[in-house]
């Protein structure tokens, strides 16, 4: 990893605008990360009440599949929630907005799509 440019640094008003998309994107996962939990607990509850067979049970692997799924999204959901914690620190130390990999800065319209975002449009692609 290079050392961070501080040419990349943004100025109030664009650090203000990335603020408030980390606050309502913080808010959003929050939220998601709630009810994806209510949804969690709710199928496990409703598999523990059934006497089903997930195994022989047509619905069973449905379910299984479902709980799954649910538990998929919220382990994204609480990884994305990270990353926009990171990103706040980021902000907060004068490193967001240069690329982690490189060093270069980020465009600021590239931030304002993905504001978790750590790597230039460059070096994402690289990683495909």
């Amino acid at each position: 990893m290079t050392e961070h440019h501080r040419d990349a640094v943004l100025s109030p008003s664009e650090q203000a605008i990335i603020r408030d998309l980390l606050d309502a994107d913080r808010r959003r996962t929050t939220d998601r990360i709630a009810l994806l939990g209510r949804d969690r607990e709710e199928l496990v509850t409703a598999s523990a009440q059934s006497t089903s067979d997930d195994e022989h049970d047509p619905e069973g692997t449905s379910t299984a599949f479902e709980r799954a799924h649910v538990q998929s999204l919220l382990e994204q959901a609480r990884t994305h929630l990270a990353e926009l914690d990171l990103a706040f620190e980021r902000l907060r130390d004068g490193t967001y907005g240069s690329c982690e990999s490189c060093g270069q800065p980020i465009p600021f319209e590239r931030l304002k799509l993905l504001p978790a975002v750590k790597t230039c449009v460059k070096c994402a692609s690289r990683r495909r």
